[in-house]
């Protein structure tokens, strides 16, 4: 029997850096073995490179810039035009994805994976808005990371039967304690020698970090910040001004090697996250992963079904720094809380987001389509 063939259409694949492209990862190094899967997606630079792997073709086209955060790779409309498969799997938000799949009506079965609202862009979404509700008319199914997300977006509640839930999963062995972590770990903590609280992620609008910068103020320990993006200069200069700079260590990116290791360093990871553009927040699962409570806000997005509240970490109203600084004093005056937080992470992570029962769920939608 021949293999379904799919073909994901996307923004960005590993090894670039974000919740999304981590989640597809997963997915596809799970399921390679049992779908023939060609990912089409934007280079970091303005050159097409073709990657092949057994059953796994990726090709990264030319990326001539940004606007906003669509990358712009016009060779995307002949690429969907030349791919042939029997599922296309669009990855939404992507603007010129969408366009160029109804200009084309490409042959195969249509998948969304609806990842997040279009937020900040609202002039924009005043005229996608007409193509996006044609694309979701025409999708064979859906896919959603949390019902908070249908239940929120203005778009989706209309198409509510279309509609799966399958969250992102996470290779939970990545984060076991190895002894050489462990030994990793406790060189820092050493060194540090105080409370430690972690972020990882993008350095954007959305991610809140000014809040949590802001909270600093309030609390006696050291942050880490583990991430890049637009806004690491400002950043600095507001935890500059507000006198906290000392109290923060800015790593940028770090190596997947050296990812756990912060995880098990901290004593708790933070998620202060203050729009909705945060629809899940795939790094909670990792610190779930390592046994270490969240403390995270309270959007309407699937952050709140991520980390559920007085169970495993806490959440707080978005854009208050006061609530933040609260909760993470609760719990860094709390060890005892913060192991029994860490423990129902754990077990909740190996329940919910174990990647071989996510890929699984996928898999049934792709059979259950054709």
């Amino acid at each position: 029997m021949n293999k379904i063939k799919v073909l994901h259409v996307g923004k960005y694949y590993y090894p670039y850096r974000g919740g999304l492209e981590s989640g597809l990862y997963t997915f596809i190094n799970e399921l390679k073995d049992k779908l023939e899967i060609q990912i089409l997606v934007s280079n970091t630079k303005c050159k097409t490179v073709i990657e092949k792997d057994s059953n796994l073709t990726i090709i990264r086209l030319a990326n001539f810039g940004k606007i906003f955060s669509q990358p712009i790779t016009p060779t995307l409309f002949f690429w969907i035009k030349r791919l042939k498969a029997d599922i296309v799997h669009l990855h939404l938000p992507n603007p010129l994805a969408m366009v160029f799949y109804l200009i084309i009506r490409p042959p195969g079965k249509l998948l969304i994976s609806y990842h997040a609202d279009i937020v900040k862009q609202k002039i924009a979404m005043i005229f996608l808005k007409p193509l996006l509700i044609r694309l979701l008319q025409k999708a064979d199914a859906i896919v959603v990371s949390s019902n908070n997300l249908i239940i929120l977006s203005p778009m989706l509640k209309e198409f509510r039967a279309k509609c799966h839930i399958i969250p992102y999963g996470i290779d939970i062995n990545k984060f076991e304690a190895t002894p050489w972590i462990q030994e990793e770990s406790g060189k820092i903590k050493s060194t540090i020698n105080k409370p430690i609280l972690l972020f990882v992620g993008r350095l954007v609008y959305y991610k809140g970090l000014k809040y949590l910068i802001r909270a600093m103020k309030n609390i006696n320990a050291k942050l880490i910040i583990i991430g890049d993006g637009p806004l690491r200069f400002k950043l600095r200069i507001w935890a500059k001004l507000l006198g906290v700079n000392h109290k923060i260590l800015w790593l940028g990116e770090v190596s997947e090697k050296m990812l756990p290791v912060y995880y098990h360093t901290c004593d708790l990871f933070v998620l202060p996250s203050c729009y909705n553009s945060e629809s899940f927040g795939i790094v909670q699962l990792e610190a779930f992963a390592c046994r270490k409570p969240v403390v995270s806000t309270a959007l309407p997005t699937g952050v709140t079904f991520v980390n559920l509240n007085d169970q495993t970490g806490l959440s707080v109203a978005p854009r208050n720094y006061r609530a933040l600084a609260d909760a993470i004093n609760r719990l860094l005056e709390s060890p005892q809380l913060c192991k029994i937080y860490g423990q129902n992470g754990r077990e909740r992570v190996e329940k919910e987001f174990n990647k071989e029962k996510i890929a699984q769920k996928l898999l049934k939608v792709c059979e259950g389509i054709l």
